[in-house]
């Protein structure tokens, strides 16, 4: 049996853009979350990050170590001082270049620890690492440019006979709305391959490709990045721990590493106002609880900070008085944050609705004519014969070729088409009230 971690996406002093608009938010610590991640990814290599770990085997990095164009090389030592743990512990890395490491400045002229192999980016590359009972090869090649359109992975080599294969991989794969669609491939390619492993980079948020309840399927992975970056990237970001048995049975536990957590607390404002809770003390209240379990779920026995966004959602009533002082109800939500520590609430969004029968129904509009125009026409004989003449010709012309005389309904009644019109009246207003 042996062990490895799959990692990718560390954007490594990834820029936070606009940040420091945020009155009082935490720019120290989430400015340094990039940093901090790869200290837990490295501290899950060497086996300290919980008891009963022990070291891995060897790390596999799948792309995007930096953030394009970043010319800090404190950013590359940073880095370099990290791989030199795992370097003193014997743990071999190996990484490729992902389109973001190929706009890199530090990418081309960092030299890394001897214990790291960085994949050619000119044509598909194998290295093997030989261990004590196994040997493994990893099958790899890097972007040696931003935008590779074309798909890598066809050119990657066949398995290394008798050995465990991985295919170490900077992709799209069959796409992903979120992110650029670079060295694109389709996973039933991958999987005919016959390689062990895929393991993937590029894309975000953790992904897997394969059947997970095929234990003959070979994974095909994306780990997601280490640390989530902004409000778009939701929830826990880690790494994958993959063992391998000794029956070559392979499995795979994810790992959080992130340091900030980005999350959403929604407040179905309808729903609540439906139980009869319908004041912003009510609210306020469902808001805290949300907090309090995604507060609790981020820390996950670490020390985090919980980055959220709250949001008021539902077709409500209460939509006006939501509305009436938005800035009162961020503050009421905030200093609830506030109290209950390791909580930035990065903003307050009101996305309630008033229902639309409230916008609809006045004397001008929509509803408020149609009913004017179903009252007229439910109490004016003429207006009836002529509903009964015109609109209805062609249906009363159907149903007489298509029935007996004395099976259709009489189209010309008075109380008959009254009842069509209400009808009519209910099924317009069901549609205009739709949302």
């Amino acid at each position: 049996m042996f062990r490895f971690l799959h990692a990718a996406d560390l954007h490594i002093d990834s820029p936070l853009g606009g940040l420091a608009a945020y009155e009082g938010a935490p720019v120290g610590q989430i400015r340094t979350a990039t940093r901090r991640a790869v200290e837990n990814l490295v501290s899950l290599a060497l086996g300290e990050d919980r008891p009963g770990d022990e070291p891995v085997d060897f790390v596999l990095i799948a792309g995007d170590v930096y953030d394009g164009a970043w010319r800090d090389f404190s950013t590359g030592l940073f880095f370099a001082d990290k791989l030199n743990r795992l370097r003193d512990a014997d743990i071999p890395v190996v990484l490729l270049a992902g389109n973001h490491d190929a706009d890199s400045v530090i990418t081309r002229q960092l030299a890394l620890p001897e214990n790291v192999i960085t994949l050619s980016t000119e044509s598909p590359q194998s290295h093997r690492i030989d261990l004590a009972d196994h040997g493994v090869t990893v099958h790899g090649q890097g972007f040696a440019t931003r935008a590779v359109k074309t798909d890598l992975s066809a050119t990657y080599p066949a398995p290394d006979a008798g050995r465990f294969n991985v295919g170490l991989l900077h992709t799209s794969a069959a796409g992903h709305s979120d992110h650029e669609p670079y060295a694109p491939c389709k996973p039933t390619e991958l999987a005919a391959k016959g390689y062990d492993y895929w393991a993937l980079g590029h894309i975000h948020t953790p992904w897997d490709l394969h059947d997970a309840k095929d234990a003959h399927a070979a994974p095909i992975v994306f780990p997601g990045n280490t640390q989530g970056r902004h409000a778009r990237e939701l929830g826990p970001r880690g790494c994958r721990l993959v063992t391998v048995h000794d029956d070559r049975r392979v499995t795979s536990e994810f790992r959080p590493l992130d340091v900030v957590r980005w999350d959403k607390v929604e407040v179905n404002v309808a729903e609540l106002v439906a139980g009869g809770e319908d004041s912003p003390d009510d609210f306020l209240r469902e808001a805290m609880e949300g907090l309090e379990a995604a507060a609790h779920n981020a820390r996950e026995g670490r020390d985090r900070l919980l980055a959220v966004r709250v949001e008021f959602v539902g077709t409500t009533p209460a939509d006006a008085l939501l509305r009436a002082d938005p800035h009162g109800l961020e503050h009421d939500v905030k200093n609830a944050a506030n109290r209950l520590g390791g909580v930035w609430v990065e903003k307050v969004k009101i996305s309630t609705r008033t229902p639309p029968s409230d916008v609809l129904s006045g004397d001008d509009g929509p509803l408020g004519v149609l009913a004017e125009v179903l009252a007229e026409a439910r109490d004016d004989p003429d207006a009836l014969a002529a509903l009964a003449e015109s609109a209805l010709k062609d249906l009363r012309g159907s149903l007489r070729s298509n029935l007996a005389a004395h099976e259709g309904p009489d189209l010309f009644d008075p109380e008959h088409l009254r009842s069509l019109l209400a009808d009519a009246g209910k099924l317009a207003r069901d549609r205009l009230t739709a949302g």
